[in-house]
């Protein structure tokens, strides 16, 4: 095969309703449906160039050579690509991000996402959105709700056929804006894939996952018909539920910080003086603060004030995986 080449870009997305734990780790099927939206001004542009001459994977991240588990995480995914399309060269892959890797703000979602269209153009796969979101779901659970564009939801599905991501609403529907207030641009010290293994050791899960699907209507619902206050609510309470989770695993998961604190804690002040904002955290410390596009120079604005706050990204609703 001669060298083939493909560039992706794709975009991470923030949890509404929460994706924590699997129902089968190695196809990442997930313990429940979830809800997102993808962030269109954070994203992660991945080449792939599959060469004959290469001797084993080469993966570069932001500009560094990628250590060992990376690489081998990367490779186990580019063996799928090599065994759909019926190919053995070894990969060339460089990513980059324009926000901070492993610290809670999904990086993984846009990797996979991007490596999964890059890499299967490059082979010379030509899949539909829903197969790419399976194959992105194999490199990285909420990957998968990266492909879709705008507001999306994951089916948690009963098998790897009927586990994907779609669209339920455009980036257009509603001008929400994501204030991530960073408190930490480092990499946490347990990754996600760690955290979903733990997940079931939490005596909590079971009750998180009992309630899930009614937070699911709800925030579907505030989602659909633009109704802020609703979503605030919901969205903050599955927030709450996933992090008790990670708290009361064996080993605990703590991934706040005093400044992840000291955000939410104004969040719900704001809230309370009649400003729309709500607050959510994924598997890290740095805060996801939700407004509507009106508010956001204000919020992003007042997050810089509080103490511990690095700076504040902002983003709106953001397009699917696409290749460039």
């Amino acid at each position: 095969m001669p060298a083939s080449s493909a560039t992706a870009l794709a975009h991470p997305n923030i949890a509404f309703i929460k994706y924590w734990g699997n129902r089968e780790n190695g196809l990442r099927l997930p313990a429940n449906s979830s809800l997102s939206m993808n962030l269109g001004d954070l994203r992660t542009e991945t080449s792939v160039e599959f060469d004959s001459e290469l001797r084993q994977d080469e993966l570069v991240l932001d500009g560094h050579v990628a250590g060992a588990e990376q690489l081998q995480r990367v490779s186990e995914f580019l063996d799928l690509i090599r065994g759909m399309a019926g190919i053995r060269p070894k990969a060339r892959v460089d990513s980059r991000n324009n926000f901070p890797s492993g610290a809670g703000i999904a990086s993984s979602s846009s990797a996979f996402a991007s490596l999964a269209l890059a890499s299967s153009a490059a082979a010379g796969l030509q899949l539909d959105e829903r197969e790419l979101s399976r194959l992105a779901r194999r490199g990285s659970g909420s990957a998968s709700r990266s492909v879709p564009g705008g507001f999306v939801e994951w089916h948690a599905g009963e098998n790897d056929e009927t586990s994907y991501a779609e669209t339920i609403a455009q980036p257009g529907h509603w001008g929400l804006v994501d204030c991530i207030a960073i408190v930490s641009e480092g990499h946490k010290s347990v990754g996600s894939t760690r955290g979903h293994e733990l997940a079931a050791t939490s005596p909590l899960q079971t009750a998180r996952l009992g309630s899930v699907n009614e937070r699911l209507q709800g925030c579907r619902d505030a989602i659909l018909g633009r109704d802020f206050q609703s979503l605030a609510v919901v969205v903050e309470l599955d927030s709450m539920l996933m992090h008790a989770v990670m708290m009361t695993s064996t080993p605990p998961l703590l991934y706040w910080e005093p400044a992840s604190l000291a955000v939410m804690k104004a969040v719900r002040q704001w809230r309370a003086e009649g400003l729309n904002v709500c607050s959510t955290l994924d598997a890290g410390p740095n805060v996801h603060v939700l407004c509507e596009v009106k508010a956001g120079d204000q919020v992003a604005g007042e997050l810089t004030k509080v103490s511990g706050v690095l700076r504040v990204l902002q983003s709106s609703a953001g397009n699917g995986v696409r290749l460039l």
